[in-house]
């Protein structure tokens, strides 16, 4: 890693942490700056619901369009580099729709920024993972723990934009440039250097030289089993995102207001579990932190729907909440680091993946629920719990320190 003269590698690594924490801080903000504001677009454009939901997906289609590709351009043009590029154009993809004047517009708006969501991702997670294996110890989870405040502080913006009454294209504008100047500032202090700069692998694990050097049936294995771990979490996340707010009101009889607080206390639950996570995973080991985790979602949630009241199921997805907070970085660290794989490579296909589920999560759920209930189509929930304990032996017992 080249330093700037005078610059001491401790306090330059720091800086790296704070820069990779505002590139998941915009990553987050952005798209939720749009969000509460979809359905004025919907209402401009005279929108059904059938285009409407058509529109919507477009953002994770793009997405998984453009993911497989995510490796290769963090090899190409660098991690940081990459992160910074795509979170101005995710930026612009969400200006644009505020500003699509026609259906067909929105939709190739929204397929921009969802594919360069995707890429944003992929290139943020593996400048993080350098920043740690340079620690020595774990600091994704706190990362992860940024974006969900990232997408607090966006859906804030936009509420107090829609109170203030400011205008779609104004309201968007100033949040692509407020963060379009963070992560243009941020990547002033990122790690310089390659992505396979030795100097990385000096602080990882053994056998990370050996990266890109053939690719074994037992990494193959591996890799599956990361991904089923990390699509364990996105069924949790989606479950609340999805479908806690409609079980409530619809299936419980809980007010408007009270329903809403399933997810509240789903994604409150998350943060706090990443903001702890970190001295977690030091302490016990991700294999621990992960099979805990599954345990705690298959017994808050398997125990809410096994005795359904308002209360209980808000504390159930709490429960899943907390449970699910490491899995999806724990996979995405454990794949960046297999062996036989180029880097990013892993990273990258944990993250395709994980975006599938979350795209297929919801007409799987929906499917069930419309069959026999949404309180039998919740049960996807408890199942990923016992899957990702199942499976997180796979995980390493502790991270090598520096």
């Amino acid at each position: 890693m080249s330093l700037a003269p005078g610059d001491r590698p401790e306090l330059a690594v720091r800086r790296a942490r704070a820069a990779v924490g505002a590139l998941f801080l915009t990553n987050g903000a952005l798209y939720a700056n749009l969000v509460p504001r979809l359905p004025e677009i919907k209402a401009a454009l005279d929108l059904d619901n059938a285009s409407y939901g058509l529109a919507v997906a477009a953002f994770p289609a793009g997405a998984i369009a453009s993911g497989l590709a995510a490796g290769w351009m963090v090899r190409r043009f660098g991690s940081a580099r990459v992160a910074v590029v795509g979170t101005i154009l995710t930026g612009t993809g969400t200006l644009a729709a505020g500003l699509s004047p026609t259906f067909a517009l929105l939709v190739a708006a929204l397929f921009l920024g969802g594919a360069s969501d995707s890429v944003t991702d992929v290139a943020q997670n593996s400048h993080g993972l350098r920043v740690q294996r340079r620690y020595g110890r774990s600091i994704i989870n706190g990362f992860h723990a940024v974006w969900s405040i990232g997408a607090v502080l966006g859906g804030s913006m936009a509420a107090a934009a829609i109170a203030a009454g400011l205008p779609l294209d104004v309201h968007l504008g100033i949040s692509l440039a407020i963060f379009a100047v963070v992560a243009l500032v941020a990547f002033r202090f990122r790690l310089r250097g390659a992505d396979d700069d030795a100097a990385d692998d000096a602080h990882g694990p053994a056998g990370a030289g050996a990266r890109g050097v053939g690719l074994s049936a037992r990494t193959v294995a591996i890799l599956a089993a990361l991904v089923l771990i990390g699509i364990g979490g996105a069924l949790v996340e989606d479950a609340g995102s999805s479908w806690a707010t409609l079980y409530l009101s619809s299936g419980l009889g809980a007010p408007a207001a009270l329903a809403a607080t399933g997810y509240v206390a789903l994604v409150g639950a998350q943060t706090v579990g990443r903001l702890l996570g970190d001295r977690l995973v030091d302490r016990f080991g991700q294999r621990t932190v992960a099979c805990a985790g599954g345990v705690v979602i298959a017994l808050g949630m398997g125990l809410a729907l096994a005795w359904p009241t308002v209360p209980g199921t808000i504390a159930g997805f709490a429960a899943a909440g907390l449970g699910c907070a490491t899995l999806i970085p724990a996979a995405m660290h454990e794949a960046d680091e297999l062996p036989g794989l180029r880097p990013g490579t892993g990273l990258t296909i944990v993250s395709w993946l994980l975006r599938l589920g979350f795209l297929l999560s919801p007409p799987l759920v929906g499917l069930v629920a419309d069959a026999v209930g949404l309180r039998t189509g919740l049960l996807v929930v408890p199942v990923a719990g016992v899957l990702v304990a199942v499976l997180s032996p796979v995980l390493a017992r502790r991270m090598p320190r520096r």
